[in-house]
């Protein structure tokens, strides 16, 4: 395997559990990683009112996670696909600010509708989209795990509690309501970076492929960490 430097993660700068699987959990991963929060990024600044004003910070954070010798960034939170331009160009290093970035790619292995399960579907506007690259054009299906309570209490309030059998029912839910309005739904892109957890169940009662932030981090590396053929 050729050598590769730990990812970097900008984390949100949350108090909520992060258990294993979570994209800001160290066990999530099977190569190395250097978590780094951002003061002030709360999830009302991000996800509910995309402040502007966050954007400085986060690049000095990428750049502090860059001078460490990381060979890639992620965060964890796909609502910061609006910084992913600023964020690239200000390191040499490659960035994936977003799992909706992958959405393009999962559409072309399936020509069919993308279903993206998103933290909320209120702010999931279409710049969101356009900065990750999904094209105007692209069939989409939206559920938003805000009308969700289990969700809602655990990442929009930021609680430091968390019922994960409660969560995964209405991931599922909204999974479930998705296929149930659009029968030509070909997979599904989570939206939410914490959401990788409850991805296999997706997967088990859809019986599609589901695309998530840890699977995209472990692509991306993969790209680096090559292993050799001899």
């Amino acid at each position: 395997m050729s050598e590769a430097g730990p990812l970097g993660i900008l984390l949100l700068d949350t108090r909520f559990p992060r258990g294993p699987g979570d994209i800001g959990n160290a066990a999530s991963y099977d190569f190395p990683v250097i978590l780094k929060t951002v003061p002030g990024a709360t999830v009302d600044r991000v996800v509910k009112t995309s402040d502007p004003a966050l954007l400085t910070p986060f690049i000095q954070a990428a750049k502090e996670l860059e001078a460490q010798r990381v060979c890639a960034i992620t965060t964890s939170c796909g609502f910061l696909a609006p910084f992913q331009a600023e964020v690239t160009e200000a390191l040499r290093i490659p960035v994936f600010l977003s799992s909706l970035m992958q959405i393009p790619l999962v559409y072309m292995m399936t020509r069919r509708r993308v279903g993206v399960i998103t933290a909320n579907r209120e702010n999931l506007t279409d710049p969101y989209f356009r900065a990750a690259g999904v094209p105007a054009d692209l069939p989409l299906a939206i559920s938003g795990l805000e009308v969700k309570p289990a969700f809602r209490t655990w990442i929009l309030e930021d609680s430091e509690h968390i019922d994960t059998e409660a969560v995964q029912r209405e991931v599922l839910e909204a999974a479930q309501e998705l296929a149930d309005t659009y029968s030509d739904i070909g997979a599904f892109v989570c939206e939410c970076h914490n959401l990788a957890p409850y991805a296999p169940a997706v997967a088990k009662a859809m019986s599609r492929p589901v695309f998530d932030v840890i699977s995209f981090a472990h692509w991306v590396y993969s790209s680096m960490a090559k292993r050799e053929f001899r």
